[in-house]
């Protein structure tokens, strides 16, 4: 029996166990797995966290080097965003340049931090139009499960959450902590026939329609979405992924990332 057959016929069992109600881990339709985070995982990095998402594994580190700053920002800090989807995550993945899922996953992990203004940039400058701080996130996807986007939108701003600045290399002064104004937190939602389903594994990912992804900051505003899948979505489903996706990061910003 070939792959693609297989894959379909599993297809067809994770829709069909869906619609009687049910998910292939027994979860409820809104309900993550069980999620973990550990901070100050990398040694030489500024800051880094490894997040557990059922088996979906993904370690963020952050980097602070000083460069110059773009010509239309001379006061304000950079922000660059990397993902390295490793072979060994993924039958699916390979080596070589960035494919469509890892700059994807990139886009949306630094969408949502420039939209929320997460980092106040202009503290990163140093001196105005000729030295900055270079703020690099990369992202490690260790093993794909499923819902890569929300293990490392939460791995990075953990990450964040304890960077140092690192001035006493460079012979500076100034504050040792990166400044962090806002937590965003991204859910994932897929659709499967007519039902929206919170943090989809990967046999869910492959049998939905629709995904949505939802980043949304402490105070309950929406700083990034993405939108993927073969067929779109009605405006009150739309709606109602907002609202759950609100929800749902709520609860992980205050479990995970400390907030109250």
């Amino acid at each position: 029996m070939g792959i693609e057959v297989m894959e379909d016929i599993r297809k067809d069992y994770v829709y069909d166990l869906i619609e009687s109600g049910k998910r292939v881990d027994g979860r409820g339709f809104r309900d993550y797995r069980e999620i973990s985070v550990e901070r100050d995982i990398i040694i030489k990095a500024e800051g880094s966290a490894l997040v557990r998402l059922g088996d979906t594994s993904v370690l963020v580190g952050v980097k602070l080097d000083i460069g110059e700053p773009f010509s239309d920002t001379p006061n304000k800090g950079v922000l660059m965003t990397n993902t390295e989807l490793r072979p060994g995550a993924s039958p699916d993945f390979e080596t070589g340049p960035p494919n469509e899922n890892s700059v994807e996953l990139a886009r949306v992990v630094d969408r949502g931090i420039r939209g929320s203004e997460a980092i106040d940039l202009e503290k990163l400058c140093i001196e105005e139009g000729e030295k900055v701080w270079m703020t690099f996130i990369d992202i490690h996807a260790l093993d794909n499960d499923g819902n890569l986007m929300d293990a490392a939108a939460l791995g990075a701003i953990a990450s964040l959450l304890n960077t140092r600045i690192p001035n006493e290399r460079y012979g500076l002064t100034g504050e040792d902590t990166l400044s962090i104004r806002d937590t965003p937190v991204a859910v994932t939602m897929v659709k499967i026939g007519e039902n929206i389903l919170v943090d989809p594994n990967l046999h869910e990912e492959n049998a939905a329609t629709s995904r949505l992804t939802v980043i949304s900051n402490a105070d309950g505003t929406v700083s990034g979405m993405q939108k993927s899948g073969r067929e779109g979505l009605k405006e009150e489903e739309i709606v109602e992924m907002v609202e759950i996706g609100i929800e749902k990061a709520g609860e992980i910003r205050e479990k995970y990332l400390g907030d109250k």
